[in-house]
C-alpha cells in the first residue's frame, strides 16, 4: 500500500490524465464528526465500457502501453475494504469515470492524508492543460482551488514555471491547513 491517501489519490488522477481527460475534479471530505475521509476523482475521459469497469480493480488489467499492470485503482480498492470503507466507480465510454472512495478515519490500518500540496503541484505537472478543480471540506471549513482562476489570474504565465508550481503547492497547502483549522486563508498574492 501507499504510505498516504495523497499519493493514492495521485495514482487515480494519473489514470484520469492517461484518459484524455480536459477537466479533473478532485473532492475530498475529511470529517471527525462522521468518522470518514471520502475521496472523489471525476473526469471528462474516454471512460469505460461495462465489461472493462468490471475488471479494473484487477491489478494485471491495464489500459497503458507503458506497463502491463495498474496498480491504482486495486490498491484504492484494497484500502476502502481494509479499512471499513466503500469504494465505487461508474464510468461510460465517451463520458468519463467518477471513483469515490471512503475510509474509516479512525482506523488503525486509514493512512495519514499526505500532502494535498504536492499531490495537486504532481498533477498539474502531468498536463498543464487540463483543468483541475481541487475541494477539500472538513468540520471546520472548506478550500477550494480550480486551475483556471490561477491562470486567469497569472494572465499568460505558464502554471509550470518552477516558481508558479512551488506558489501553487504552499497555496494548496495552507487553504488545506485552514480548512482543518476553521483559520483564515492569507492574500492570494503572497
Amino acid at each position: 500500500m501507499m504510505e498516504d491517501l495523497a499519493m493514492q489519490m495521485l495514482e487515480i488522477i494519473m489514470n484520469s490524465v492517461h484518459a484524455d481527460s480536459r477537466e479533473i475534479e478532485i473532492r475530498i471530505v475529511d470529517s471527525e464528526a462522521e468518522n470518514l475521509v471520502s475521496m472523489t476523482v471525476s473526469d471528462d475521459g474516454k471512460g469505460m465500457n461495462k465489461a472493462l469497469l468490471h475488471r479494473v480493480t484487477d491489478p494485471f488489467v491495464t489500459t497503458r502501453e507503458t506497463r502491463r499492470i495498474g496498480m491504482g485503482i486495486p490498491f484504492m480498492k484494497g484500502l476502502t475494504e481494509q479499512c471499513g470503507g466503500r469504494f465505487s466507480m461508474r464510468s461510460r465510454p465517451g463520458e468519463g469515470t467518477i471513483l469515490t472512495a471512503t475510509v474509516q478515519r479512525d482506523h488503525i490500518d486509514t493512512p495519514p492524508m499526505g500532502d494535498l500540496g504536492e499531490m495537486m503541484m504532481n498533477s498539474i505537472q502531468a498536463d498543464e492543460n487540463i483543468d483541475y478543480k481541487f475541494n477539500y471540506r472538513t468540520d471546520k471549513g472548506e478550500f477550494a482551488f480550480d486551475t483556471r482562476e490561477a491562470r486567469e489570474m497569472l494572465d499568460g504565465v505558464s502554471l509550470l514555471e518552477p516558481s508558479i508550481l512551488l506558489w501553487l503547492r504552499d497555496y494548496i497547502r495552507q487553504g488545506v491547513e485552514q480548512a482543518r483549522t476553521g483559520g483564515e486563508l492569507t492574500d492570494r498574492s503572497q
